[in-house]
């Protein structure tokens, strides 16, 4: 443990405080720059240096005051949206800062996701291809090519810019975007529902991937 916290204070390059305590996954506070990694029974030292790079790439790139504001400007459902995407960016960011932590990434995901079954994709017997657009991403992006997620032609538009993905600007407007359509469909499949059923309530679908990792 000592050895990570020393590992994850390099990669930060400053003095971020690293606590090993009972959580559920890894989390950073951004405001607080307390790193924090679960301890868990079993830990694959492949998930360990995943958890360390995710995180050290929040505190790098995530700027709190931004995501602070975009997160109560649209509420809390937004918020899984905005997580996916700043994921992504923070990824993509901290592999290329670092290259050699793309196989540790990409081995402590293969685990994760597939031995630990953290998303649940087993034990609800999900099909990924038919998830919503934001889920499909986040598995696209984490767990990578071998998971076969498919786009149509007009996501496609939105995965080429992930790819290139730099500044947070745009990690809000493309969350905005993909929100704004869910949000669409969703209000039009309640309008539909409410004419059947004058008391059935609007649920939004927040991600599953929506808990909130850079506070």
């Amino acid at each position: 443990r000592n050895e990570k916290s020393i590992l994850a204070r390099l990669m930060s390059t400053e003095n971020i405080e690293v606590r090993h305590t009972k959580v559920s996954t890894a989390m950073f506070d951004n405001h607080k720059r307390v790193l924090y990694l679960p301890v868990w029974k079993e830990m694959n030292s492949e998930v360990y240096d995943l958890f360390v790079c995710h995180e050290v790439g929040h505190a790098l790139y995530t700027p709190n005051e931004g995501w602070h504001n975009a997160v109560c400007e649209e509420g809390e459902a937004f918020k899984g949206y905005l997580n996916v995407i700043e994921d992504v960016r923070i990824e993509r960011k901290i592999k290329l800062k670092y290259p050699g932590a793309r196989s540790q990434m990409y081995k402590g995901y293969r685990v994760l996701v597939h031995e630990l079954d953290f998303f649940g994709l087993k034990k609800h017997e999900l099909k990924v291809n038919e998830m919503n657009f934001i889920d499909r991403i986040n598995i696209h992006y984490k767990s990578g090519a071998s998971e076969g997620v498919e786009f149509n032609e007009n996501e496609l538009d939105i995965i080429d810019r992930l790819d290139n993905i730099e500044e947070w600007d745009e990690v809000v407007e493309i969350a905005n975007l993909i929100f704004d359509q869910d949000k669409e469909t969703m209000e039009q499949q309640q309008s539909e529902s409410e004419e059947e059923d004058p008391q059935g309530s609007f649920d939004f679908n927040i991600p599953m991937t929506g808990q909130q990792q850079a506070e």
